[in-house]
């Protein structure tokens, strides 16, 4: 008995993909055509992308709800500097990289020094970067963009979409900074108990600006992907979406106390909504169903998650 509920603990999110994958393929006849497949495979592209970076922050305890912004941030001025500016794209995406990378940077400095809380600290950046968004597009889309930064977005390699391939790429570096370098250890063990890190020499406040500046990098990364697939900058590009990355990640298995998690589950908790939201779609769900849908996901996972740390607490 033990045995089995430490296999469903182990492997009941890919067990909970295979029934949703058998259900949508009976409700939907088109839902395993090759065609919508791909489709999936390039909807979810961005928000795995996003959701290594929402890992990182997990992983210590905190949280990112600036993820969502600095995605729009990132499309906006990558958009502004290649139709008003008359940047090259490369320069776009890497001043748009830049910007985001030091807003991650600022969150976790903020964190690591003030000891704000996380929640607070990325409502507030979530807050200032709308505004800026909407400040340099004028709150209008921007467009026109080169036809060689479309290849991003909506490119091929051989019968691959690119930005899939960029995902794959970025969830493989999570998954070797996490495993296999020291400071990917290092976010486990800040997670898990902050002071004792402390007292073992792990120089916490380095570990927290390291994890929310990856996270922001990330978020810029997806940003652009967003970008050159949507061909159109817009100012509310990534409004409520650190709330799908935040669902996915969670119900990919990583703690909300921080200490636990893998990439390898948050892959499977990213198909997860992927799933859903293509399966809901084609059979004609309304949004605001869809809304309830996810909604009751994220609390299911994050409840099973709090039994989880009340079930060890109690077993010590």
């Amino acid at each position: 008995m033990k045995q089995l509920t430490e296999g469903l603990k182990r492997y009941g999110i890919y067990l909970v993909l295979l029934v949703l994958i058998i259900f949508f393929s009976i409700a939907s006849k088109a839902f395993l055509h090759p065609s919508n497949l791909f489709n999936v495979a390039r909807q979810i592209s961005t928000l795995g992308i996003a959701a290594v970076g929402m890992t990182f922050a997990l992983l210590l305890g905190g949280i990112d709800l600036s993820i969502g912004s600095q995605i729009t941030l990132a499309n906006i001025i990558t958009a502004w500097l290649m139709v008003n500016a008359g940047a090259s794209p490369v320069l776009s995406i890497l001043a748009a990289l830049l910007v985001s990378t030091a807003v991650g940077f600022l969150n976790g400095w903020v964190i690591a020094n003030i000891h704000m809380p996380p929640l607070i600290v990325t409502l507030s950046t979530m807050t200032i970067l709308e505004g800026l968004a909407y400040i340099i597009s004028g709150g209008v889309p921007i467009f026109g963009f080169p036809e060689s930064f479309a290849f991003i977005g909506q490119g091929y390699v051989g019968p691959i979409p690119v930005p899939v391939i960029i995902m794959v790429i970025v969830l493989l570096t999570g998954a070797f900074i996490l495993n296999m370098t020291y400071f990917g250890r290092y976010f486990y063990a800040v997670g898990g108990n902050e002071e004792a890190s402390k007292l073992s020499g792990i120089n916490v406040k380095m570990v927290h600006c390291m994890a929310y500046t990856l996270s922001g990098f990330i978020a810029g990364l997806a940003g652009i992907v967003m970008l050159s697939r949507t061909n159109s900058g817009q100012p509310v590009a990534g409004k409520g979406f650190e709330f799908d990355v935040l669902t996915a990640v969670v119900l990919g298995g990583v703690s909300v106390s921080g200490g636990f998690g893998k990439i390898s589950n948050v892959v499977a908790g990213v198909i997860i909504l992927g799933v859903l939201n293509n399966g809901m779609v084609l059979m004609n769900a309304s949004s605001y169903i869809q809304m309830v849908v996810k909604g009751s996901v994220l609390l299911l996972a994050v409840g099973f998650d709090c039994l989880q740390k009340r079930r060890k607490v109690k077993s010590i």
